[in-house]
């Protein structure tokens, strides 16, 4: 399930109906990022003292992609961790917006804010999507008292991937002061296009849509 400018075929896991699917947390939905929250999930997979099943969805890019490399205490050490925290040292008071993603977009949002400068901004992975990880969550946006803009960002078009799983989850653990607003793809009648160049100008768009552009109302986007 990856998005690289490969076509339909190359993004078709439907992130979306597998989503549909859950509730009483009967299935598990997870998009690690790294090898090291790739291999404890499957571990944890095998040791748990029940069976249910686990829906992993990983792009074919990120096998050989420097960025997503673990050390080898990342594997002899630790477990798998639902919530990743934004991986550069921040102030925690300057942050005004966190951006909330799954998956490899991750490393394309890491880029542009860097290339930005964009210090005010902090990004948190959610490796698993379901069960829906509403503490690990919670403790994750804890650090950052000034984050009023939280921006669901996916790779996906509007009318596909998590996004209105996540505006059903994401209202439960934001504070009275925080919009949610999204930044994908427009809604299609297909999962992705054909065509490299304008799958690079739609990743731009979704840079864009993130780090240059205001929230405007509560939940925008959430209802159209």
């Amino acid at each position: 399930h990856g998005y690289e400018g490969q076509g339909a075929e190359h993004s078709s896991a439907r992130l979306e109906r597998w989503l549909q699917l859950c509730g009483d947390d009967n299935l598990q939905v997870a998009q690690p990022t790294t090898p090291a929250q790739m291999f404890h999930l499957l571990r944890r997979q095998i040791h748990r003292p029940f069976r249910k099943p686990l829906v992993v969805m990983t792009p074919k890019s990120l096998l050989r992609f420097k960025p997503a490399a673990s050390h080898i205490e990342d594997l002899t050490l630790g477990t798998f961790r639902t919530v990743l925290e934004d991986p550069v040292p921040t102030t925690p008071e300057k942050v005004t917006t966190v951006v909330l993603c799954t998956g490899k977009l991750f490393y394309d949002l890491y880029k542009a804010r860097d290339e930005r400068a964009a210090e005010e901004v902090a990004l948190v992975r959610i490796e698993e999507l379901a069960p829906f990880p509403k503490t690990d969550l919670k403790s994750a946006l804890s650090p950052y008292p000034n984050a009023n803009d939280v921006v669901w960002a996916q790779e996906e078009p509007a009318n596909m991937g998590a996004w209105w799983y996540m505006a059903q989850q994401l209202p439960s653990v934001l504070g009275d002061r925080q919009t949610l607003r999204r930044a994908s793809r427009a809604a299609a009648a297909t999962p992705a296009v054909g065509s490299y160049t304008l799958h690079g100008r739609e990743q731009k768009e979704i840079m864009t849509e993130v780090f240059d552009r205001a929230p405007t109302s509560r939940n925008n986007g959430a209802l159209s």
